[in-house]
């Protein structure tokens, strides 16, 4: 009985003094297509003022509140991704930091549905059929047609060169992008294992396929995840072991980030 409770002291003793590093996910602020309720995905809308305004006084001031330090940000492509993380980085004070910018974080491809509003698609095809395609992991838009108004811009823009042709979607199904982000999951893992402290300001799809990685859920359970813009996700890990310690910490106002996450799963207006 003595030896077991030695060895359960030891554990918690080691358990104490094992090291930990945090990373942080962020889905960038409000764009100009949430604002109008459009499928985004691969088309690059900008910022709306609403969204900067969520990226220095909801991202930047809770990340400041908390203490939050970084040694590195990974982003998108799209500039809402990289807008959101400059500005952070401005509120900081540490704008000086590397910025990895990866295609395979870009949102998901949301194929022919790029550009259409929520709504008017749920009045054509029912609410129930726009969430197939919304949150169903393997719920597959159809794929981006040459007629599409955003098909040219999207396949000629120069932040996509380097997408090799056999890699680059046409439209994608949750599955689909939780696969495309797994390399770049296993980089981030690396650098937080070895103790960089990180920063992804990345997008809604993709932050879901990054929680999916980092928990472990399964994909019944990330079809229920939401994502509030600009609300900063904290994770702590165990840098020995690799385990994930405790449960994901949102910061911020509790009220507000619970609104937020029944808006983003709502159709909308």
């Amino acid at each position: 009985m003595r030896e077991l409770r030695e060895l359960r002291q030891q554990r918690q003793a080691s358990n104490l003094m094992a090291k930990t590093n945090r990373l942080v996910l962020l889905r960038h602020g409000e764009s100009e297509f949430n604002l109008k309720n459009l499928f985004c995905g691969w088309h690059d809308a900008p910022l709306s003022a609403g969204g900067v305004e969520q990226a220095r006084s909801i991202a930047a001031a809770n990340l400041k509140s908390a203490g939050m330090e970084f040694d590195k940000v990974y982003c998108s492509k799209l500039s809402r991704s990289k807008r959101t993380a400059d500005l952070i980085l401005s509120e900081l004070e540490c704008s000086f930091l590397p910025i990895v910018s990866d295609w395979r974080l870009n949102e998901r491809h949301y194929g022919n549905l790029t550009g259409v509003n929520k709504r008017e698609l749920a009045n054509k095809y029912g609410e129930k059929q726009v969430q197939h395609w919304r949150r169903n992991y393997d719920g597959l838009p159809p794929p981006i047609e040459t007629s599409n108004l955003y098909f040219y811009e999207i396949c000629n823009s120069s932040d996509f060169q380097n997408v090799p042709i056999d890699e680059f979607p046409l439209t994608e199904s949750m599955r689909m992008c939780v696969d495309r982000v797994s390399p770049v999951w296993e980089e981030i893992k690396k650098d937080v294992l070895k103790g960089t402290r990180v920063l992804a300001v990345v997008h809604g799809t993709v932050a879901r396929a990054l929680i999916k990685h980092v928990e472990g859920l399964s994909e019944e359970q990330i079809e229920k995840v939401n994502i509030p813009n600009s609300v900063p996700i904290v994770y702590e890990f165990n840098m020995a072991t690799g385990q994930l310690i405790g449960e994901s910490k949102y910061l911020g106002d509790v009220k507000y980030i619970e609104e937020m996450k029944q808006k983003v799963a709502a159709i909308g207006d």
